[in-house]
């Protein structure tokens, strides 16, 4: 159902770029927009995993720097028949991970160096096998063909704000678009999100066999979210973690989360042990 939703989702995302430029701009402005997020997505494709890892002052580490942290990817990448991915620790004492790569042979796994110092194995086992999941199911793609569909009919909705003016009785239509378009475009973005880590929470859970340690670690996230933030934290990539980097901004801030709510996370996977 996740991998239905998002299809579904993706699908009215390119349909809004779509509708925006050839509304305002005609079939030239279409083609405008899916040249841009065409290009966005060539470049996400191969340069987004350095970036990330470069902007949060990610360390790749080995099986002698980091023996537990090794061992327990290399069982379950076996376990999931994948390469062993890279692995990463971040110089955080915020409790947090993510995966990133655009697939199964050229993934990352990365660790704060506060989540593996407060996590036991099981917990750790929990949270790495989700960032897994992630890597199996290319959930870092999608998230990044979503990124940029939103960006580009971002783009395309001010473009046609401009153009548009030239064609007759389209400058009402414009300016309401220029407003609805990208606050569409982010809400699907969002949902697309929230969609995948619950798929992630559930192939993370089945690749380890029970879902009791992931349970015991995002309980764990959840009291530490709030007392240790991270220093480095970029809305841009707050979608790649377990847990939304970002704090604060109240019932607002978690209706417009990356991430859904860690309760409903939990409650999700304690109904699985049924």
């Amino acid at each position: 159902m996740n991998i239905v939703k998002t299809t579904l989702l993706l699908g009215a995302m390119t349909g809004l770029l779509l509708l925006v430029g050839e509304l305002l701009a005609g079939r030239e402005g279409v083609t405008m927009a899916l040249v841009v997020a065409a290009v966005m997505n060539v470049a996400a494709w191969f340069w987004s995993d350095k970036i990330v890892l470069r902007m949060y002052g990610a360390e790749p580490v080995d099986q002698a720097q980091a023996p537990e942290l090794y061992a327990i990817v290399q069982k379950l990448a076996q376990k999931a028949n994948i390469p062993m991915p890279r692995l990463y620790l971040l110089p955080e004492r915020a409790l947090n991970a993510f995966a990133t790569g655009r697939g199964p042979s050229h993934a990352a796994v990365a660790a704060t160096a506060g989540i593996v110092a407060a996590m036991d194995s099981e917990e750790l086992e929990g949270v790495l096998a989700h960032e897994l999941s992630h890597v199996i199911h290319r959930d870092t793609l999608v998230s990044t063909v979503a990124a940029t569909l939103a960006g580009a009919i971002t783009w395309a909705s001010r473009m046609s704000m401009y153009r548009g003016r030239d064609r007759e009785g389209s400058g009402g239509l414009g300016l309401l678009l220029f407003f609805l378009a990208p606050l569409a475009a982010f809400l699907i973005q969002l949902m697309v999100s929230r969609s995948r880590e619950y798929g992630a929470d559930e192939g993370g859970a089945r690749l380890v066999g029970y879902p009791d340690g992931l349970v015991r670690a995002l309980r764990k996230l959840q009291a530490a979210a709030e007392r240790i933030p991270m220093e480095r934290a970029d809305p841009a990539t707050a979608h790649l973690f377990i847990v939304n980097p970002l704090t604060g901004g109240g019932a607002l801030g978690k209706l417009f989360s990356t991430h859904p709510p860690l309760e409903d996370r939990i409650a999700r996977l304690l109904a699985m042990k049924g």
